[in-house]
């Protein structure tokens, strides 16, 4: 019996297949309509894509993405902080009326703007919320003393900074500690250091002093006039004026070093018990020089006999 053989499309194994075979392969790969399709697909999107982008209505201009002056909240101003503290630095800033919370420049930008202000001494945060909405996590300055110079009084706070003078009605300084005999004008604008490292020792001091001020009956911190302003501060020793006429040797700033002294704290305990013992820093016989520097005890001299002293001195 003879067998017949049938031919295959598909060579066996180790056949080699002609060129012809290749390419009509390739072919039926290529040429699939679901490959074709999608090959269209991206030429359409990258030929059309752009074109069709600038047709569409920009997002950021929709009402619900754009941020105006009225939609910015700020941490809480204190009684001493203008209450249109967020309309003076846009017009200090120069903002727009509107601007899109899609801007990736917006939260810096609103940064630096209130980092400007006089009144802000941090901007902690800055974040924005859709519906355009931004909210300002600040720290304020607070004034802590009065300047007195020729022309009137300049408020600092605790690092000396000045601040806006025109913020306080002359009522409104008479709550703060007076610093007097400084030896120099602001050397910055408002917003900046005064310059003076005997004003700004001196700034430190009453911030330390306010919340006793009035309970202690104080006038004035008085800045040595004796003292070079270029002279270590370690040779810095503020004097204290009380309503009655007494003089309380406070000595160095806070933050000062020197060997034997109080600290600041130990230093308000003195003072705190001065008024226990005496009832009063100028009872019973005042006014006095009372010295609270030392270590051991508190000296309490007449300032008659005092000048008595130096003059036989």
């Amino acid at each position: 019996m003879v067998s017949s053989s049938s031919s295959s499309p598909n060579p066996g194994p180790g056949v080699r297949r002609s060129a012809g075979d290749r390419i009509e392969e390739v072919g039926r790969v290529w040429f699939q309509p679901w490959w074709l399709a999608g090959i269209a697909l991206v030429c359409g999107v990258i030929i059309l894509g752009p074109r069709l982008a600038k047709s569409l209505p920009e997002i950021g201009n929709r009402p619900e993405y754009q941020l105006r002056v009225n939609n910015i909240q700020i941490t809480e101003v204190p009684q001493w902080v203008p209450r249109d503290l967020i309309a003076q630095v846009a017009a200090q800033a120069g903002m727009n009326p509107t601007r899109s919370v899609l801007d990736e420049n917006l939260t810096s930008d609103l940064a630096k703007a209130f980092a400007q202000h006089p009144w802000v001494e941090k901007v902690v945060k800055v974040s924005k919320t859709v519906p355009a909405r931004v909210v300002v996590d600040l720290v304020y300055r607070r004034p802590v003393a009065m300047v007195e110079v020729s022309t009137g009084l300049l408020p600092v706070d605790g690092t000396g900074v000045l601040l806006p003078p025109t913020a306080f009605a002359p009522e409104d300084a008479q709550r703060y500690p007076l610093i007097t005999q400084p030896k120099s004008s602001p050397a910055g604008a408002i917003g900046k250091s005064w310059g003076d490292p005997q004003v700004v020792a001196a700034a430190r001091l009453a911030a330390v002093l306010l919340p006793h001020w009035q309970d202690f009956r104080l006038t004035a911190i008085e800045i040595p006039a004796a003292i070079d302003v270029r002279a270590p501060q370690e040779e810095l020793v503020f004097q204290l004026q009380t309503q009655g006429g007494s003089r309380i040797v406070w000595g160095r700033a806070p933050g000062v070093i020197y060997p034997l002294e109080l600290s600041a704290d130990q230093k308000i305990g003195r003072l705190e018990e001065c008024l226990t013992r005496f009832g009063g820093f100028d009872q019973p016989d005042g006014p006095y020089e009372i010295d609270i520097r030392h270590f051991q005890e508190i000296t309490r001299v007449r300032l008659t006999a005092t000048k008595e002293l130096r003059r036989k001195l």
